[in-house]
């Protein structure tokens, strides 16, 4: 075993999981963790799993981590996590695509709303601002999301929620593809940590 899990713990112990929701913040500002790493990583770990993404992808999103606009109702919550190899080294300058459906169900397939991307920074991490979507005919609660590392595979794969009694009967729904969900005050704060495969 190599000391890579060691070096994951100690980024987990600096990772960020602010919970500022003002529209218009000026970018991540790493704290404290609140919730334990999805899975913790230990060297050789299998891939995150692969899924469609979908007939609502839609390409160029805006660069931005808070994904709410003006009149976007909804829960509040905070997804964040780590990009990292198989061999639990973070992932720095990966492409973070995010895209999901509104609190009523629907997409915006006109514009851009609840759709962005970031890059992790030089420790892996990623961080977004958005809402809880709802569930609609067929799905439970789910986001969408593409990784790309620089000069890697692209990774397509969905997030859910845990307890949702559609879980049960969507499927599509893995349980390795879980967010750690808990309340940070007023809000929500998931976790989920990406494993991509490479070394």
């Amino acid at each position: 075993m190599s000391d890579q899990p060691t070096r994951r713990y100690l980024l987990t112990g600096t990772f960020a999981s602010c919970v500022g929701f003002g529209v218009g913040d000026a970018g991540p500002a790493w704290a404290e963790p609140s919730l334990p790493p999805t899975p913790a990583c230990e060297d050789g770990d299998a891939p995150t799993l692969k899924q469609t993404e979908g007939p609502f992808f839609k390409p160029s999103s805006p660069e931005r981590f808070d994904l709410r606009e003006e009149g976007i109702k909804g829960q509040p919550i905070e997804l964040s996590g780590f990009v990292l190899t198989r061999g639990c080294r973070p992932v720095g300058r990966a492409l973070v695509d995010i895209w999901h459906a509104d609190n009523e169900g629907e997409y915006d397939n006109s514009g851009f709303r609840l759709r962005g991307h970031q890059y992790t920074d030089a420790e892996g991490r990623y961080r977004f601002l958005t809402i809880v979507p709802a569930s609609y005919e067929g799905r439970t609660r789910h986001y969408h999301l593409k990784v790309l590392p620089p000069g890697g595979r692209l990774l397509t794969t969905q997030l859910y929620f845990p307890g949702e009694a559609r879980n049960r009967s969507d499927g599509l729904f893995r349980r390795e593809l879980l967010m750690k969900v808990a309340k940070a005050g007023g809000s929500l704060a998931g976790r989920f940590d990406f494993v991509l495969d490479m070394r």
